[in-house]
């Protein structure tokens, strides 16, 4: 299958969860990913959502956790969930912190050795995953949405803003809007791209969203509970950032709710809903 291994496959809702793996060129090694092919992928081209995870995540944790496939069979929708960075780079310092490495590449392309050399995310989740998905499932490709949480959420914003021809629609979970300003974003930004502020900025949700908007209502659902609100997410200073650009934003606040997947669990029908709206399947 085009250079794809297949590690799992099973049936679930009608359709076909698996598990995957490749070699990538972007990251120079194997790379796993996930992908749910619903029952109407059997009869023709389906609508494709990446749906991007969190920090210490993996292609597993989504497609377990989320409880995504029920809905997306429903709409006939495509799911793929990629890895949050390669693994087994062999790189000193890339395991032992959950905040940095190997599990949270924080989806840049990285430009400061050693990690430029295998750390390049951005390149892989929209560029190359795309190409691979699209010569090897049977997906419509010019009807794309990006989902992501927490750092998986700063990915799908800023590749749909850097990227805002490839996708319809995007929407996140608690996502990090403001990298440049938090303290997840000030660890590992200096050590991917440099001391440059101005680097940093090319990945920072806050910062493009001011350069360039994306044609449709971004939805952002964000627990009042989550323990990383005030200090790591921030949500005000997009809901600023839009504000000022003129981009629809539907942030929804939730009394309760904190930053796990039972709270993405909780929401995730409303944003494949939201994703199949502009994705012509409603």
């Amino acid at each position: 299958m085009n250079g794809i291994e297949i590690l799992s496959e099973q049936v679930c809702f009608g359709g076909v969860q698996g598990f995957y793996r490749h070699a990538s060129t972007s990251c120079a090694g194997p790379m796993r990913f996930a992908v749910y092919q619903p029952p109407q992928a059997a009869r023709g081209r389906c609508p494709v959502l990446y749906c991007l995870a969190g920090l210490t995540c993996t292609e597993e944790t989504a497609a377990i956790k989320a409880g995504a496939q029920r809905l997306a069979a429903e709409l006939g929708l495509v799911l793929v969930m990629p890895d949050t960075s390669p693994r087994d780079t062999g790189i000193d310092g890339a395991t032992g912190d959950w905040e940095f490495g190997e599990g949270a590449g924080f989806y840049v392309d990285a430009t400061v050795a050693p990690w430029s050399a295998r750390f390049r995310m951005h390149s892989y989740v929209a560029d190359e995953l795309p190409a691979l998905i699209a010569a090897g499932f049977p997906v419509d490709t010019t009807r794309s949405g990006l989902c992501g949480h927490s750092m998986g959420g700063h990915g799908a914003l800023t590749i749909a803003l850097k990227h805002p021809a490839c996708y319809r629609s995007v929407s996140a979970f608690a996502p990090i809007v403001a990298p440049s300003q938090v303290p997840w974003g000030r660890k590992a930004l200096p050590r991917y791209l440099g001391d440059d502020p101005a680097a940093w900025a090319g990945y920072d949700a806050c910062e493009l969203v001011r350069r360039q908007t994306f044609p449709g209502t971004i939805l952002i659902d964000q627990g009042e509970a989550d323990r990383f609100l005030e200090a790591q997410l921030k949500p005000e200073l997009f809901d600023q950032a839009c504000a000022e650009a003129g981009q629809s934003l539907l942030l929804r606040r939730h009394a309760g709710y904190d930053h796990s997947y039972w709270f993405i669990a909780s929401f995730i029908d409303d944003h494949l809903r939201h994703h199949a709206a502009a994705l012509d399947l409603l």
